[in-house]
């Protein structure tokens, strides 16, 4: 999901226009459609026949309006919910302010981190409760149907948005996905709590030219890891809803992707309503210029299966008459306008509209539920599982709270949010839940303590201590607390300043002049982003945010003195802005380790600001650690070598080897319970559990391109990568120890004993991989299948039983194009990660044999076994996937029966530019034995494919079979007859 840079502030105006209240049903009523004692699929008829043509295009819009007629309230898509109802501060209601902040739980990544399903289910109902208390306060804003929780794989630690997934496995993201869900819709049996969306339909792991981007994903990487985390909440009935991403699939994008209707309906028993991501079906016809008209792009996607057009903000009117068009052009049916509606009204029958309030278990929730002191105590235990220790030597952790505690770093004192979660109702730092449990506490965020001197007029820049801010005016005559400004430095060179006289950041205001009117860093654009660039001259002031080319900004981008001493943005180049001298006035670093000196055991907090180091539209170009903060971590540990780290950021990062420190904590913006859970592990009364769901890689080096989505091909993930990792997935140390023993495999289970051998309660997760011995795949080097986190006193035993059947092993045969259980050996895997694997067994799985791909039927060319230089396409708008080769690609089909017989080979491409493309047909290798070469016309247009043919040399035998190109072409198919 995207907005603009007014969204927030769209969704005040949003619920200031529209009533409250809904349009109630009219009394006496008889129609059939307001029967609660009849089946839905009646009273769905009913409904759809008494509505006009038009109130049902209306329908089709993020926002539905009111059908007074028919008693039918309004209705919104759409309310952000991935770890707590978000953007719930200062709504303007209908004139009153709502001012509950509800609970927010940590980043999905960090529940992740918990393994634990159960928690996740609690943890999804306490949402959906919540949900339905801003509803009752609001239903024009806070809509029932929740677009939450995210899905997608976290394959690249880079992607801006990692805080949202929640791990790079499909087997723990379905299992994690579904208990969340299954808390979001509630245990009645016909009445949705909430109705949960899964996001984004498909392979969408990168933010940059998100919405033209192609993620090139071969058949089995597509079956077996993509769509194997959206299956198993829609197979287990939890989740509602889908939400296509923005980027494109191998050629098509995801908004009129065919599986919509054809594969991800499929998976589900129950009705589903498909949501649009925001300003998607635009970009059908702006940004991916897919499709020449807007009537085109909306019946395109109607028909694949979208239902509900996010579009346009609250304006409906461009996307419905783009609807009536398609009709009146023949491009759409009346019916698949209904198809869509049916879907639409399926969810609002069950979440009780329809219904006396007296039927629906849920209809009484008010605002009362959110915050509620059973909420917050979750929230705890939440921010609690998901921490990881990730170092302890020597058993420097636990800590004593006798001892005197130095809490430093640039996190210390902060709890930030990001852009998908709430505002915190309260906020207990680091520093906070530390101090509450030690006698002495020493600190220091650890930042530098600064001024800015103009240095045309030798003035400070002076900040206003309103609460409200004011501009930045150079006007002091010395630096007082009234020109000091604290540097936070995230990397990258970029900043934010903090004044010190109201303790607000630097932002922008009227005329783009410098305000300090900011709590912390936020907004789509992310305003608060300076750097401060040293020229021959002295230093400039430069906006480091999002976008800086756009429209709303232009390039002026450098800060300038005007002539009444007001700082304002207004140089387009360094030569025309105005030059500064920075004064430190405290170091961070010293501050730092004058506390730490000063104490017993050192804590640095340090990580990442959820708005800055990546988050939705940019990405990541490392995954290290700020320097600055980097420079802190090593200066303290030499002040007091008892010093632990705690990391506090939503994605694995990079250089841990090189630090020195006895102890590393993991924890990831965990809510407002951070600093107290922080402690409970800190001083021992709770005992990590927290396993890591990503690999952490031991450098950027081993990252290929974002943009490359083969993980079998790049090595990425634990399923693939061989390479040297500093963290493996499932990894995660305890105060105690753990062992495993008695593992037993039958037939459709495996137990195995584990033991607590230490001397404190903990818990554990004990991890079930499973690996190929010999396929005719690439196979991943082990793969999750199954999980339990426990809870064990010393000494205690637990027998962990999994399910495991032959057709929890199935996998994609791209020669048959379907799903196969393989006949052979196995091995059991049990480890404390996926690296650490203490016990394995055999097992021999009766599948079948997968037999020599037939060639002389039709093969997809996109069914290959291997390839270079090639990237998949869509072969049509509608449907079907070619292969886009060049000179000097190749494409393999191992295993291949060949005969005598087979003489004569045709090739079913495409090819837009002029000239002629060479395919030449190898045996076993891309410069193996040549059987014959034929030539590929330009057929003058990418959707337009010929049949080209060549007689071969006489093949025989079992062999690779290999196309060789030498230019561009689509490759659609096929066959050696």
């Amino acid at each position: 999901m995207t907005f603009s840079l007014s969204r927030r502030r769209l969704l005040q105006a949003t619920a200031a226009a529209i009533p409250v209240a809904a349009v109630a049903p009219r009394t006496g009523t008889s129609s059939p459609f307001r029967d609660p004692d009849l089946p839905l699929a009646p009273r769905l008829a009913d409904l759809l026949s008494r509505l006009t043509l038009d109130e049902k295009i209306s329908l089709l819009h993020q926002y539905q309006p009111a059908i007074p007629r028919l008693g039918i309230g309004r209705f919104k898509t759409g309310t952000e919910a991935l770890h707590g109802v978000a953007w719930t501060t200062d709504i303007d209601n209908g004139g009153a302010v709502v001012t509950a902040k509800g609970t927010t739980f940590p980043q999905a990544i960090g529940l992740g981190n918990t393994w634990d399903p159960a928690l996740l289910r609690r943890i999804g109902t306490v949402v959906g409760t919540e949900a339905r208390g801003y509803h009752s306060q609001n239903s024009a804003l806070w809509s029932l149907n929740l677009w939450a929780p995210v899905v997608n794989l976290l394959r690249d630690p880079r992607w801006g948005r990692n805080e949202e997934g929640y791990s790079e496995d499909p087997y723990l993201t379905g299992r994690l996905s579904t208990a969340y869900c299954q808390g979001l819709r509630g245990d009645d049996p016909r009445y949705l709590l909430a109705a949960p969306t899964l996001k984004h339909y498909l392979a969408y792991n990168n933010e940059v030219d998100r919405t033209t981007s192609n993620s090139s994903v071969p058949p089995e990487i597509l079956h077996d890891y993509d769509q194997q985390a959206f299956r198993p909440a829609l197979a287990a009935g939890a989740a509602t809803g889908v939400m296509p991403s923005y980027n494109l699939v191998n050629g098509r994008p995801n908004t009129v992707s065919p599986d919509l209707d054809a594969t991800v309906r499929s998976w589900s028993r129950e009705d589903l309503m498909i949501v649009s991501d925001a300003g998607a079906p635009s970009n059908l016809t702006d940004s991916e210029k897919y499709y020449a008209t807007k009537p085109e792009a909306v019946a395109a996607a109607l028909k694949a299966g979208l239902d509900s057009f996010t579009d346009n903000d609250t304006n409906s009117n461009i996307i419905l008459a783009a609807v009536h068009t398609a009709l009146d052009q023949g491009l759409l049916a009346e019916s698949d306008v209904d198809d869509a509606v049916r879907h639409i009204l399926s969810i609002r029958f069950r979440l009780g509209e329809f219904d006396p309030p007296g039927r629906n278990p849920y209809a009484g929730i008010t605002s009362s539920v959110i915050d509620s002191p059973e909420h917050r105590a979750l929230a705890r235990q939440a921010a609690q599982e998901q921490i990881v220790l990730l170092r302890n030597d020597n058993g420097v952790l636990p800590l004593a709270v006798s001892q005197k505690i130095a809490v430093v770093g640039p996190l210390t004192a902060t709890l930030y949010t990001d852009w998908y979660g709430g505002s915190l109702p309260y906020g207990i730092t680091p520093l906070q839940g530390i101090s509450d449990r030690v006698a002495a506490v020493t600190t220091s965020e650890g930042v530098d303590r600064i001024a800015l001197r103009d240095n045309a007029s030798g003035r400070y820049l002076t900040a206003s201590s309103s609460p409200d801010g004011g501009p930045l005016v150079a006007s002091g005559t010395s630096a007082g607390p009234g020109q000091a400004m604290d540097v936070f430095d995230w990397g990258a060179g970029k900043l934010t300043l903090r004044t010190v006289a109201n303790g607000k950041y630097l932002s922008f205001g009227p005329g783009r002049t410098l305000v300090n009117n900011a709590a912390q860093p936020n907004g789509w654009y992310v305003q608060q982003q300076l750097k401060l660039t040293a020229q021959p001259d002295g230093y400039v002031l430069e906006y480091a945010g999002n976008d800086v080319t756009e429209s709303w900004f232009g390039t002026q981008k450098y800060a300038v003195v005007g002539s009444d001493g007001t700082v304002a943005f207004s140089a387009s180049t360094v030569d025309t802005a105005s030059r500064f001298t920075r004064e430190v006035l405290v170091s961070g670093v010293d501050a730092a380790v004058e506390a730490a000196r000063a104490a017993d055991a050192a804590v640095v907090v340090v990580g990442s600001m959820p708005f800055i180091n990546g988050r939705e539209a940019n990405d990541r170009t490392s995954t290290a650690l700020a320097g600055a903060q980097q420079a802190l971590v090593a200066a303290v540990q030499q002040a007091n070598p008892k010093t632990v780290v705690v990391v506090e950021n939503s994605y694995p990062t990079t250089g841990w080897q090189s630090v020195r420190v006895p102890a590393i904590l993991w924890t990831t913006h965990a809510g407002q319970e951070t600093g107290r859970a922080l402690a409970d592990v800190l001083f021992g009364d709770v005992n990590p559990g927290g396993r890591l769901t990503q690999t952490w890689y031991a450098s950027d080096d081993q990252l290929p391109s974002i943009l490359d989505y083969d993980i079998a091909r790049t090595g990425m993930t634990y399923l693939y990568h061989e390479g040297e990792v500093l963290y493996p997935f499932g990894y995660g140390l305890s105060y105690t120890s753990f062992r495993y023993h008695d593992l037993r495999v039958g037939p459709s289970s495996v137990t195995v004993n584990v033991t607590n051998t230490g001397t404190r309660a903990g818990d554990d997760v004990v991890q079930l991989y499973v690996r190929h011995r010999e396929s005719r795949i690439r196979q991943p080097l082990k793969q999750l299948r199954g999980f339990e986190r426990v809870s064990l006193r010393p000494g205690e035993t637990k027998r962990v039983t999994f399910s495991l059947r032959p057709e929890d092993l199935a996998f994609w045969d791209v020669t048959r194009e379907r799903f196969v259980v393989e006949a052979g050996g196995y091995d059991v895997l049990i480890g404390h990660n996926a690296r650490d694997i203490a016990l394995s067994a055999p097992l021999f799985v009766p599948g079948e044999r997968i037999p020599p791909r037939n060639v002389a039927t039709t093969t997809p060319a996109q069914n290959f076994d291997d390839y270079s230089g090639a990237t998949l396409t869509d072969y049509s708008k509608a449907a079907g996937t070619s292969v886009a080769v060049t000179s000097g690609s190749w494409l393999a089909y191992r295993d291949a029966a060949l005969s005598t017989a087979q003489r004569r080979f045709t090739l079913s491409a495409s090819k837009e530019d002029a000239g002629v493309t060479r395919a030449t047909v190898r045996l076993d290798s891309p410069s193996g034995r040549i059987l014959g070469t034929l030539s590929i016309a330009s057929t003058g247009d990418h959707y337009r494919y010929a049949d080209f043919a060549a007689e071969l040399a006489p093949p025989t035998g079992r062999h690779d079979l290999y196309l060789t190109f030498d230019g561009a072409a689509n490759v659609s198919s096929f066959r050696l007859a």
